[in-house]
């Protein structure tokens, strides 16, 4: 694996590790998220649900979730930077997903409330540990190569989800093979190997990536580190506005990222919704995984020719024809198709949209503005799920949820293009 990832430009240790890190938690965003989970909840813990009301229900703990974390995160950022505590506090969140997500093992048939309490727990953990990582971009790369580490981490984790849900998908598939009893009690040890992968291949982010320092408060400067926080997060708020680049892409990311990640969390429940079977389900979603790794490195030479921002206008474009594509998703082989759509440019988009950022910021507040950075896709996450979760309950049908989020991508490029600075 070492020598792998040094063909991909990661050619230090700490770059190599931090990488890594992505590796080990895409396989929540893919199992959890994305694929086994919710199809778990639609046809296991959910049976005794309508199916329009799996689908809502899901979109419901999905919204829970992003306002816990949306409530937290700049005020966790604020506080990392001060107390020098990025790694502590990744390694807190991360113990807790962890956790949550092993817990998951336990769910069984009609206990949809539980997994919903789990899946926030966990999805807490994964979000804000995420940010703490995230932060960390500027301090292990140097501002010419910012956009090749954050595709090559991208790459990296969808190597890693994908590797782990395709062995999931073998033994939901041919349980009696791996002496598996049932597919369901294959998709509970999933959620165990989720979180087994996830613990074990972050721990080299802890051992080579270093601290990066604390920020130095002012002489007399006795306030606690919540009050540092608060306070910290109404100065940030007010530097936003100097930063008017940072501040414009961060309100564009609020919206087109709010469809990428509904997109992620409701497209199972949804396939299930209309009829799809499990196999199609989670190997069109591997298939996504697997198409991502080419594509991602691919955004990251296009960015360099063409610049981050007119790279992201082209994956927002292609969202928009995967929403119309999606309305009128019938059969398996749809289902497949705008897989193959999606994996041209989800990690593209979200690493540029990553590494874009950090060059929009001051490195000395990285956690803080990356605290930002999570919130603002957080809470606009908020409003994705929420809709399709009302529209899905009002109309008896998630195909208008679908179509709906046009209007989330449509509006991220328009602001977008008020970013002033094209990288």
């Amino acid at each position: 694996m070492q020598r792998g990832l040094r063909a991909v430009g990661l050619y230090t240790p700490q770059l190599r590790a931090w990488a890594l890190y992505d590796w080990a938690n895409s396989t929540f965003a893919t199992t959890i998220m994305a694929a086994v989970l919710p199809v778990y909840y639609a046809t296991v813990a959910g049976d005794s649900l309508a199916p329009n009301l799996r689908t809502a229900y899901w979109g419901y703990t999905a919204t829970v979730a992003l306002i816990i974390i949306a409530l937290i995160s700049p005020v966790l950022g604020a506080v990392a930077d001060y107390l020098g505590a990025r790694k502590r506090l990744l390694a807190g969140f991360l113990a807790m997903g962890v956790l949550a997500t092993a817990c998951l093992y336990f769910v069984q048939r009609g206990e949809w409330l539980l997994a919903s309490c789990l899946y926030v727990m966990g999805n807490v953990g994964f979000a804000a540990a995420n940010s703490f990582y995230e932060s960390l971009l500027p301090h292990v790369a140097r501002p010419g190569e910012v956009d090749r580490v954050s595709t090559a981490g991208y790459a990296v984790g969808y190597i890693g989800g994908g590797v782990l849900l395709a062995i999931n998908l073998a033994w939901i598939q041919f349980p009696s093979r791996f002496g598996i009893e049932s597919a369901a009690q294959a998709s509970r040890l999933s959620f165990l190997s989720v979180a087994l992968w996830w613990a074990v291949f972050s721990i080299p982010l802890f051992v080579r990536v270093a601290e990066p320092a604390r920020l130095e408060p002012l002489a007399g400067d006795e306030r606690h580190p919540l009050s540092v926080g608060l306070g910290s997060v109404v100065q940030t708020l007010g530097e936003l506005r100097q930063h008017r680049p940072a501040f414009m892409f961060l309100l564009a990311f609020w919206f087109y990222n709010d469809g990428i990640n509904t997109i992620i969390k409701m497209a199972a429940i949804y396939g299930a919704e209309v009829g799809l079977g499990q196999a199609d389900l989670i190997g069109a979603l591997l298939l996504v995984q697997f198409i991502g790794v080419p594509c991602t490195f691919a955004y990251g030479a296009l960015a360099s020719r063409i610049g981050a921002k007119r790279g992201i206008y082209i994956a927002l474009g292609i969202y928009c024809g995967i929403c119309v594509m999606g309305y009128f998703l019938r059969e398996a082989w749809h289902f497949w198709a705008l897989a193959v759509a999606v994996g041209l440019v989800q990690g593209g988009s979200q690493a540029l949209s990553r590494s874009f950022f950090a060059t929009l910021i001051p490195r000395e507040n990285s956690a803080q503005f990356f605290g930002f950075y999570s919130v603002s896709g957080k809470f606009g996450n908020i409003v994705g799920p929420s809709v399709f979760a009302a529209m899905s309950q009002l109309t008896g049908s998630g195909r208008y949820a679908i179509l709906s989020l046009v209007f989330f991508f449509a509006v991220g490029a328009l602001l977008l293009s008020r970013v002033d600075i094209d990288t």
